[in-house]
């Protein structure tokens, strides 16, 4: 291994540990749901799932679940 690649995979662990310095604009992801699989996004400061659920409550487990793993990071809207 290259000594830039050591410089950026220690700049990665500090960055990790930083977890305010990450903020998350736009995002889109699959689950793979007991029944079907399941669209969930987050853009424009809002969150948004395919479930019919989350059509009559604006949230869901697909939702919760994201905002669990990714814990830490900030949910805003796009700079502009």
């Amino acid at each position: 291994m290259d000594y830039g690649m050591i410089g950026k995979l220690q700049k990665a662990k500090k960055y990790a540990k930083e977890r305010d310095r990450i903020q998350v604009n736009n995002l889109q992801v699959t689950f793979d749901g007991t029944n079907n699989p399941h669209t969930v996004q987050f853009a424009n400061g809002t969150w948004q799932c395919d479930c019919d659920f989350f059509q009559s409550r604006g949230r869901c487990s697909h939702t919760i679940a994201l905002e669990e793993i990714l814990g830490d990071v900030r949910w805003g809207s796009p700079a502009g």
